[in-house]
Parts: structure tokens; C-alpha cells; sequence
């Protein structure tokens, strides 16, 4: 039904208004139904698109199975993963022995997720470390900025020129090789690119207006950066972690393949990999296989999983 027009006597009775100016617009449901759609958190949102990159939700399938396996999985195994049996070396795998035995007949598949625990361990630990350092550095250079940033970033960049390997195989050869020694070995220089990731995040969100509401009330700094700029920085800061994780492993399977990580009895995927490397022309092939796959695998899944992190947090693709 028209609407009726209502008299105005400023308007001149010779112009003509169209009639359909009053005739109400139709309303497609599909569009009075985006209308009602309750709104999703930033959260809510990015895990939803996460879920639809089926890539990356195999990636995190994987890491999450490969967890569960590293606590759970020596369970499944009757054997101990320094238990050894002369008569038992170097068997392939079978019923008894799912991954084989190695040199000195301990069991391959026991071994393996011991080694996944150290090597997760390191990962882990190492990008913690990391970004602690790194937020904190980064935050406080990147919120002071002037010649405080400019101090404090060309320490880093210095830090950041010098070869990360080489950093760490100068510390691990200094230290006595250990686990703990390697853990320090990747924290050294490993938390720059944090750093510098959260120090451009912060010149970047600290200019925004509840930013500077809150510096107008007097609030203290480490309350703002605590406060009012991590949590808008986190989407960057989470897709570095899941990048530093696969390359801490990497780096200690590196070290231990070189033998100044990880030492016996304990074992990891790079020492296991080391000690099988030796043996590979006489046909054992899967002394090496099976830590070699679990790396390259894990590898994999957490870069998969970070480009989908990447894809899910950025605010510009959000609906």
C-alpha cells in the first residue's frame, strides 16, 4: 500500500515528487535474515573460519593426536625405552616390534614417543621463552618509541644479523649438551623475530583512541600494554608461536644429529636419527624412517596450522 504524501506548504505544488519515493522498499529474507543474525565475537569468528580450512584443521588433528601419543603411546609398548636385548638388534617391523628394534634391540616404536616428548618439550619451552622476551621487549620498545625504540632496535637488529644456527651451536659447543642447554641455546636469539613482530603491532594499535582514553585517565603503562595492547596483538603473536615451535624442534633434532643435544640415555627424534644414520646402506631403514617422518610431519602440520591461524585472525577477511 502507498504511503500518503502529508501537505507541506514549503514545498511548491507545481514540482512533482514520483510516487514510488513513497512506496515502501521490499526486503529480501535472505538480507532481513543477515540483518537478525546475532553478531559473533573476533574469536568466535576466526575458530569458525579456522574450521572451514581443512588443511589446517588436519595439521591441528595431528599435533593433537601426536600429544596424546607422546604421553599415552609408551603405554600401548610392553617395553622400556632403554630396555635392550643383544639377540633382538636391528629387527624390521613386525607384530612384536611395531617401528623395529635398533643396534642394541630396544624397541623403536617406545622410543619414538620418548622422543616426541623431548623434542615437544624443547619446541614448546623454547617458543614460551620467546615470547616472553619478545612481547615484553618488543611491547615496551614499540609503546616508548623515540630513542628508546631506536635504542632498543638496534640491539636487536644486531641480535638478528648474526646466523640463529651458528648462535647456537657456538652456545651448545661452550655448555655442557643437555637438554636444558639446548633449551637456552634457542632462547638467546630466538625471541627477535617476536620482538619485532609485537614492537610494529604496538606502534600500530597504541595510536587508537581507547588507547589514548586510557593515558588521558592517568593509567600506568604496564596496565595499558597489559590491558589494551596485547590483547589486540595476539593474532600475530599466536601465528609466530605455532612458526618458532616447528623450528625449536628442528634446531634440536639439528644439534642432536650433531651430537651436542640431546645425550643417553635419553632420547629424541634427531639423536635417534643420528645413531640410525650410520646403519641406513645396510638395509635398517626403519631406524631412521620413523623419526625423519614424525619430524617432516610435525613440521608440516604446524606451518599448515599457522597459515590457517594467519588466514582466521586477520580482521580484514572478517564477515
Amino acid at each position: 500500500m502507498e504511503l500518503r504524501k502529508q501537505h507541506d506548504p514549503n514545498i511548491d505544488k507545481a514540482s512533482s515528487i514520483p510516487d514510488e519515493w513513497f512506496v515502501p522498499k521490499k526486503v529480501d529474507s535472505s538480507e532481513a535474515e543477515a540483518v537478525v543474525r546475532p553478531s559473533l565475537s573476533y574469536w568466535k569468528d576466526a575458530w569458525l573460519r579456522l574450521l572451514k580450512n581443512k588443511l589446517a584443521m588436519m595439521g591441528l588433528i595431528f599435533l593433537v593426536l601426536l600429544v596424546l601419543m607422546a604421553i599415552f603411546g609408551p603405554i600401548f609398548s610392553p617395553y622400556e625405552a632403554d630396555e635392550g636385548s643383544l639377540p633382538k638388534q636391528n629387527l624390521p617391523p613386525s607384530s612384536e616390534h611395531w617401528f623395529g628394534t635398533d643396534e642394541l634391540g630396544r624397541d623403536v616404536f617406545t622410543r619414538t614417543w620418548h622422543g616426541a616428548r623431548i623434542s615437544l618439550f624443547v619446541g614448546v619451552v623454547a617458543a614460551l621463552i620467546d615470547f616472553l622476551i619478545g612481547v615484553v621487549y618488543g611491547g615496551i620498545a614499540g609503546y616508548k618509541g623515540g630513542r628508546t625504540d631506536n635504542y632498543m632496535m638496534r640491539f636487536v637488529e644486531i641480535l638478528y644479523g648474526l646466523p640463529y644456527l651458528l648462535v647456537v651451536i657456538l652456545i651448545s659447543v661452550v655448555m655442557e649438551p643437555g637438554l636444558f642447554s639446548i633449551i637456552f641455546a634457542l632462547s638467546v636469539t630466538g625471541w627477535v623475530g617476536m620482538a619485532r613482530i609485537v614492537r610494529g603491532q604496538v606502534l600500530q594499535v597504541k595510536n587508537y583512541e581507547f588507547v589514548l582514553a586510557s593515558k588521558t585517565f592517568g593509567t600506568k603503562t604496564p596496565r595499558i600494554i597489559r590491558k589494551n595492547l596485547l590483547p589486540n596483538t595476539m593474532g600475530p603473536i599466536i601465528v609466530q608461536m605455532t612458526l618458532t615451535v616447528p623450528a625449536a624442534i628442528f634446531a634440536e633434532a639439528f644439534l642432536s644429529f650433531l651430537g651436542l643435544g640431546i645425550q643417553p640415555p635419553l632420547a629424541s627424534w634427531g639423536s635417534m636419527a643420528s645413531d640410525a644414520l650410520p646403519v641406513i646402506l645396510s638395509g635398517d631403514w626403519w631406524r631412521l624412517f620413523f623419526p625423519a617422518f614424525f619430524i617432516s610431519l610435525t613440521m608440516f602440520s604446524f606451518n599448515v596450522l599457522g597459515d590457517g591461524l594467519q588466514d582466521a585472525l586477520d580482521p580484514k577477511l572478517r564477515r
